[in-house]
């Protein structure tokens, strides 16, 4: 898919006073590069997306991948797992986006979120109040389940009293805070993710066990007709694997060369 040399940097940004760390490549060579940033899933870090942020390279992206601040059982930026939810993810994503686009050599009319599971939920989020400054959004299964587990108690390894949350809430070997659940509560993802105009591609497998293929069908109806393409992946379980992996990924090289005639860039070998 690409023969491109990759530079690997490490990068770093704020958030409210946190500090995000993660890692940016990027073709050794060329300027007005599309950015796109991968975002991981729950429990997750980013050495779990950085094949995906690789590729993105060999296609000619300023690729990004980070760990979100408390979102990770190992990761690299500041933040306690009790203090994290999907809406502080997606103030972690909102930062990255903009240090990105403050690279000299990036070209900002162009960039692509793409996130794994709850990783997909939070680019959603973030697609649809960052609105114009994203020009695609890529989700793997994305987690819109959450919403509707922390209105049921259980939401993977965690099982509380929905109507008496405790401040911390045992899930796995992750603490979280009474916020995780609380914070989405009310939440129709639906509605919220549907705010966002641009073009959408999102890919879900047909045995995954942790977000049912439901939420997929029902966030493509979601958009506006013709605004989302879903792929559903035969066998694909939550977190793709080897062919299921390769099947996704071209689907995402095919949907990336179907805006290139819209959004002019040279450089990049899609």
């Amino acid at each position: 898919m690409g023969t491109k040399k990759i530079v690997k940097t490490k990068f770093s940004c704020k958030r409210n006073g946190l500090t995000i760390r993660g890692t940016h490549y990027r073709p050794e060579t060329g300027n007005d590069l599309p950015i796109a940033i991968v975002s991981h899933g729950f429990m997750a870090n980013q050495q779990t997306v950085k094949g995906y942020a690789k590729q993105l390279a060999m296609w000619g992206f300023a690729a990004f991948c980070f760990d979100f601040c408390g979102g990770c059982i190992w990761g690299k930026s500041d933040g306690k797992t009790t203090d994290m939810s999907v809406l502080t993810e997606k103030e972690d994503l909102k930062a990255v986006a903009a240090y990105a686009r403050s690279l000299d050599y990036v070209n900002r009319a162009r960039m692509v979120l793409m996130g794994c599971s709850q990783g997909g939920f939070v680019s959603a989020l973030t697609a649809a109040e960052l609105q114009d400054q994203v020009s695609e959004l890529i989700l793997f299964y994305p987690a819109l389940c959450i919403p509707d587990d922390a209105r049921k108690g259980h939401m993977m390894f965690a099982k509380f009293d929905p109507q008496n949350i405790p401040e911390v809430v045992p899930c796995g070997p992750m603490k979280l805070g009474k916020v995780y659940p609380q914070s989405v509560m009310e939440m129709d993802p639906f509605a919220e993710i549907g705010a966002y105009k641009g073009r959408v591609l999102l890919v879900h497998g047909t045995a995954d066990k942790i977000v049912d293929a439901t939420y997929a069908r029902r966030a493509r109806e979601a958009y506006e007709e013709g605004q989302c393409t879903l792929q559903m992946i035969e066998g694909g379980t939550h977190g793709f694997k080897k062919k299921a992996d390769i099947e996704a990924m071209q689907g995402v090289r095919r949907f990336l060369r179907g805006t290139r005639e819209r959004i002019s860039f040279e450089a990049a070998e899609l």
